[in-house]
């Protein structure tokens, strides 16, 4: 009988002896026996659809697995876009990640060791962050930027307006708009100016007895060009009334690197009462939403029912203390990556792969800041140009390797990929290639 007509049910190897397998065995340790069944049962019905051979099931289970109990993939970002939402925005410290690890036993999160009494939870984690912009009155930390918005929302406006100019009524990730997310509060919203022009007069006229705050929205992912006008948060302020202003993206302090990016401390300055960013963005940090400003209202917020609902746990506190306080960020570091540096770095591994007969190029190539922030700023950076069909099976990869596609060419961005992962860069693409 020939092998074409053997029941492809009796090709496939018993699932007692592929977790035999040492390499399975080791991963049933790390990650538990049952995701390293579900992988196996899923190579062995590949088999049976006859879109594997029966010799990889072991293979492919393994590349199947995740490399944490967690169930994400650690993937390494070649995509030139810094604050990637897809692959969870900022790459933390070693600083954050060490801090994380500590955390994650028992901890003094909300205990004063010296009296035995409870204490202020995240007190260090917010000590940090108010040494860090000092001219904010007060701090406090919720669990993202969204989330920041609604509780200063539901605490200082439920039941009553809040202006917001036409222009800055903005959709943000996964078609979540700015309008419904307010409104979710119980806030009734003033919209006032239009798409493109906003004036001191047009909020003047809007503020009454009714208003809860004025509420300054940066757009982050987008500009609006030409016969435009806005108003300062300096302006809002004579308005009788408070001034929140939603930065988005998470400096804490002025950077030259994009002058164009409004940060908290310079916002407070200006006279905002509330300034609320994310933590995860260009601070470098883990999700997180900030709130600073003035004491009263921070302190309000703090003791809102709504904020027990928002907090942070421990591991985001932990990493958020050694982001604030600790060495320079991945984020920071690729921002500032040296072009000519990177050229060079790129070229090595270009000089690798081609001596091993893949078929790839050094191409000049732009990268971007992502995240919705700084939406003009544009990095010259490097890539490895490789053939399109390439990006799906690097994407598969024991490690994905993510790039981007331009012009039916694959570019792969080492920005944002550590140096020291180089070597996996090149097993990976020489491991698709056949080489």
């Amino acid at each position: 009988m020939g092998e074409e007509a053997v029941d492809p049910r009796r090709r496939v190897p018993r699932t007692d002896a592929v977790l035999a397998d040492p390499r399975l065995v080791a991963a049933a340790r790390r990650l538990g026996r049952g995701p390293v069944k579900a992988a196996v049962n899923a190579a062995q019905q590949r088999v049976r659809a006859g879109d594997l051979d029966p010799a990889w099931v072991p293979d492919a289970a393994l590349t199947a697995l995740p490399d944490t109990p967690g169930g994400l993939r650690t993937v390494l970002n070649a995509t030139g876009v810094v604050l990637h939402t897809n692959l969870g925005r900022a790459a933390l410290s070693d600083a954050a990640r060490d801090a994380i690890a500590a955390a994650g036993g028992h901890t003094d999160v909300e205990l004063d060791l010296a009296t035995g009494r409870r204490a202020r939870r995240g007190r260090d984690a917010l000590a940090a962050l108010a040494a860090a912009v000092p001219d904010a009155g007060d701090v406090h930390v919720v669990n993202n930027g969204a989330a920041a918005l609604v509780l200063a929302a539901t605490a200082l406006a439920a039941g009553r307006e809040i202006i917001v100019s036409r222009g800055e009524m903005i959709e943000i990730g996964d078609g979540f708009r700015l309008p419904d997310l307010l409104e979710s509060t119980g806030a009734r919203l003033r919209e006032v100016g239009t798409t493109n022009r906003t004036s001191l007069a047009d909020y003047a006229d809007a503020v009454g007895p009714a208003t809860g705050f004025v509420l300054k929205v940066h757009p982050s992912n987008f500009v609006v060009r030409g016969f435009t006008s806005a108003v300062s948060v300096a302006g809002l302020t004579g308005l009788g009334v408070p001034v929140v202003a939603d930065i988005g993206s998470g400096l804490l302090a002025p950077d030259p690197l994009l002058p164009a990016e409004p940060d908290a401390a310079s916002t407070l300055r200006a006279g905002a009462d509330l300034v609320i960013a994310s933590g995860d963005k260009l601070l470098g940090g883990p999700q997180a939403g900030l709130l600073l400003g003035a004491a009263g209202i921070v302190q309000r917020l703090r003791r809102h029912p709504l904020a027990r609902a928002l907090r942070v746990d421990k591991l985001t506190l932990a990493a958020l203390h050694a982001t604030v306080a600790g060495p320079e960020t991945p984020t920071w570091r690729a921002l500032r990556a040296d072009p000519e540096g990177l050229r060079a770095r790129t070229d090595l591994v270009r000089s690798r792969l081609a001596a091993a007969g893949v078929d790839v190029t050094l191409v000049a190539s732009v990268a971007v800041v992502g995240g919705g922030g700084a939406p003009e700023t544009e990095l010259p950076s490097w890539s490895l140009s490789l053939p399109e069909g390439y990006a799906s099976p690097l994407r598969l990869a024991a490690t994905p390797v993510v790039g981007r596609v331009e012009r039916g060419r694959l570019l792969l961005d080492l920005r944002c990929v550590p140096a020291d992962r180089d070597d996996t860069i090149v097993a990976a693409v020489r491991a698709v290639a056949g080489r």
